[in-house]
């Protein structure tokens, strides 16, 4: 089975032997919002609105302040709901006023319509309220964590969760999800990066088109549909030593070569709504920004929905020091792009009277109602204002299996060295006796990680649980030992757990992150295993046994000791409910691992941020001519640390499986192209760069094919290789199967310094493998 991205589908097909890129979209970049019935009511009910009325609708807050008589709020703790507003703002009077356009992180059928009611029955206009939540990989079925899913490099996998996600999440009267997180992450000493898709812009952008397409479906007015927010707009993820909120500066050619793409992705895959970030931007802060907001993202990419602050970023312009007052900062990001004032209470206090001096024409807070009504009007929520049905409130029985095969396609194998003469994994189990250690092998709080939705940690199923099921069936001997806690200095559980080892075949070790080290502001400057955990690691592996690791992470950890100690390690993130039966089917070989890296593993901090796509630099040399058997190489003054190698532990692409595959047949189908025809028909496919790829090995497994392009002679610098297409090939032992890249366009332009996507003429090399390391490679030109 071959997993195909084609250009110009709205999503993955399975369809001979070919895998592209997503081509762009034309403009606008949502072609719903730009409907003629809906601008036509749109204009209809602006004519009717009063300035108050105008002003509520860009107006967000939460439910913690409602009416006395709203009913209370349940199983909503999870969503980290916030606390009240400033001045103890009165959410459902708001409402019942038409001054409140929409909430956050208000849960539960019976509560939002509580406060839809309010909004649509006892309000002149009757306009209805956006509810929006932190969805971010599940509503009450909870998924991996977007890094692990990413992992999977599976669009599709990716859209059916998103769709599942939204289903049960409307039946508890939420249709605004605070998701997709795009931001391009090179750091993993940043929290966040557990949110996205990791380092690359390419992965990144099909990741992003997948989220939408799985959030807003074919239409948005679908009633299983919500409306997306692709956040954080935008180089969050870059921000200064990996520290959250922290400032970012980088050149307007990086921004939008790199940074930039998942986010344009996203507006041409039709997102209708976009987050502003916290981080200021070369100088600038993001929420009041109109070089983000307003001239690339409306002009240039077309986008027509409404931007939402991030919570309380409106009133951080004060703390930025561009705004003096509530005042200012209110003008500086309404006029800038910022639709919605998510929880700050900035605008509805402001405006009146910014409106009525004239610092903010009449004609911007129009334009941002107009947007919001847009969304509001797409998603059918004037003829549909209300939830009806069963409301989903624990994890689907029927949702499971979606959430195990994520778990299990997320997983990377990073080392699976021989024991007594073949590969640690897949385990037997029959007749063997096997420790499970570690803090984390029975801990299902941390199972599902950061942003986990509505769960129930009763939901979630534990390592332990599923290896004493599994010890029945497989015929094992089974014995369980803590150790030690996640980040504690106690070693009282040491011997326990040593002695544990020492009765054991084999060993299976749960070590890694609690779920609160990852995700917003959880920066960490150290990245091995949090507390004592090493030292555990270290008695265990003392007593001789084979040991298998299994690192539970939001982020890259690093692995250095172990990759030389431990056999067999496993990254498997935070894996949701089914982390259980995912670990245990996979380590048992009943599905086997196919997850590729989506970050580089650091040998240690010092070399973060680290990526693969780095631009080269001009050390070391080699004089006077390359060319010559005596040429002199440089090995002093180059590019290099003292004490530690350059590149990563484990790097971008790479994931190993209980097979082998062999890449043999790089080829390329046209020599020479003309760049000025390539310039001009954007959506033309000339040069297929194709690889056949055989299954060495004794069992069946899936390989990311990757494809990777290096660009030499343009007029700035390009990376040293950049993804530009991946294929999911399932194949048989022995079976081989020729994987075709097309190549355009999209694949082959750059940026230039004057910040035009354009192609040149060039020196063109192709790297196709089963990571960033691939080594074989064919070449072409470009010519004028």
């Amino acid at each position: 089975m071959i997993r195909l991205y084609l250009p110009l589908l709205l999503g993955c097909i399975f369809c001979g032997f070919v895998a592209g890129s997503y081509a762009q979209r034309p403009l606008p970049s949502n072609k719903e919002l730009a409907s003629p019935q809906i601008e036509k009511r749109v204009d209809a009910l602006l004519r009717q609105m009063t300035l108050a009325e105008k002003i509520g609708q860009l107006v967000q807050y939460n439910a913690t302040q409602a009416h006395p008589t709203a009913p209370e709020k349940k199983s909503t703790a999870a969503l980290n709901v916030n606390p009240p507003g400033p001045g103890g703002v009165d959410s459902y009077e708001l409402a019942q006023k038409g001054e409140l356009g929409s909430m956050l992180n208000t849960v539960g059928q019976e509560l939002t319509n509580h406060f839809q009611h309010a909004a649509v029955d006892q309000t002149r206009l009757h306009i209805p309220l956006l509810f929006g939540a932190d969805v971010v990989h599940g509503f009450r079925t909870i998924f991996p964590v977007p890094l692990a899913t990413a992992s999977s490099w599976d669009p599709d996998l990716i859209t059916e969760m998103g769709r599942t996600a939204a289903i049960e999440a409307r039946t508890a009267g939420v249709n605004w999800f605070y998701s997709p997180m795009v931001d391009i992450a090179r750091d993993p000493r940043w929290g966040r990066c557990t949110e996205g898709a990791g380092e690359d812009p390419y992965l990144g952008s099909v990741i992003a088109r997948a989220y939408i397409r799985g959030y807003q479906g074919n239409s948005l007015g679908d009633r299983n549909s919500v409306a997306a927010s692709v956040k954080h707009y935008a180089a969050y993820g870059a921000a200064e030593a990996g520290r959250d909120y922290n400032t970012t500066d980088m050149s307007d050619l990086l921004l939008r070569q790199v940074y930039l793409a998942p986010y344009h992705a996203a507006a041409q895959e039709g997102a209708a709504t976009f987050m502003s970030a916290f981080n200021s931007l070369n100088g600038v802060p993001a929420s009041a920004n109109p070089y983000l907001m307003q001239t690339i993202l409306r002009d240039e990419w077309g986008f027509n929905g409404f931007i939402v602050s991030d919570y309380t970023a409106v009133m951080e312009l004060i703390r930025h020091g561009i705004a003096l007052d509530a005042a200012s900062a209110t003008e500086k990001a309404l006029t800038a792009g910022v639709d919605i004032d998510m929880n700050a209470h900035f605008y509805d206090k402001e405006l009146p009277a910014l409106v009525q001096s004239g610092k903010v024409p009449v004609a911007v807070v129009d334009e941002a109602v107009r947007r919001i009504l847009r969304v509001k009007f797409a998603l059918g929520l004037f003829e549909h204002p209300f939830t009806e049905g069963p409301e989903v409130t624990r994890a689907v029985p029927e949702h499971r299996p979606l959430a195990r095969r994520a778990a299990e396609e997320s997983f990377v194998l990073l080392q699976n060295k021989p024991v007594n003469g073949k590969p640690l994994l897949p385990l037997t189990g029959n007749g063997q006796n096997i420790a499970l250690i570690g803090p984390l092998a029975d801990d299902a709080p941390d199972m599902v990680g950061a942003w986990s939705g509505a769960n129930n940690f009763e939901d979630v199923r534990t390592l332990r649980q599923s290896f004493t099921e599994a010890a029945q069936q497989e015929g094992f001997a089974l014995a369980y030992a803590k150790g030690t806690d996640i980040s504690g200095s106690s070693n009282i559980g040491f011997e326990e757990a040593v002695a544990a080892a020492e009765e054991a075949d084999v060993v299976v070790m749960a070590l890694g992150e609690s779920s609160d080290m990852s995700g917003e502001a959880a920066s960490r400057t150290h990245l091995d295993l949090p507390g004592n955990q090493q030292a555990l690691l270290e008695a265990v592996q003392a007593t001789g046994k084979p040991i298998v690791l299994l690192v539970f992470s939001g982020r890259p950890l690093v692995l250095k000791w172990a990759s030389e100690h431990i056999p067999a390690i496993m990254e498997v993130w935070f894996p949701g409910m089914e982390t259980g039966p995912a670990i245990t089917n996979v380590l048992f070989g009943k599905t086997a691992p196919s997850g590729k890296l989506t970050m580089s593993f650091p040998q240690s901090v010092g070399q973060v941020p680290i990526y693969y796509n780095h631009l080269p630099t001009g050390r070391p040399i080699q004089f006077p001519d390359p060319a010559h058997p005596d040429a002199y190489v440089e090995k002093k003054y180059v590019s290099r640390y003292l004490d530690e190698s350059n590149d990563p532990l484990f790097p971008f692409g790479y994931g190993l499986t209980y097979t082998t595959f062999a890449y043999k047949a790089v080829a390329i189908s046209n020599q020479q192209v003309s760049a000025a025809t390539l310039m001009k028909d954007r959506k033309a496919k000339p040069v297929v760069a194709s690889a056949v790829v055989t299954n060495t090995g004794e069992r069946e497994g899936t390989e990311v094919v990757q494809c990777y392009i290096n660009i030499r002679g343009a007029s700035t610098e390009q990376p040293v290789r950049s993804l530009q297409g991946f294929a999911r090939v399932t194949l048989k032992p022995g079976e081989s199967r020729k994987i075709e890249f097309p190549l355009g366009f999209e694949e082959l332009s750059f940026y230039n310094v004057k910040s035009q996507q354009v192609i040149e003429p060039a020196e063109y090399t192709v790297f196709i493998g089963g990571s960033s390391l691939a080594d074989q490679a064919v070449q072409f030109v470009t010519l004028p």
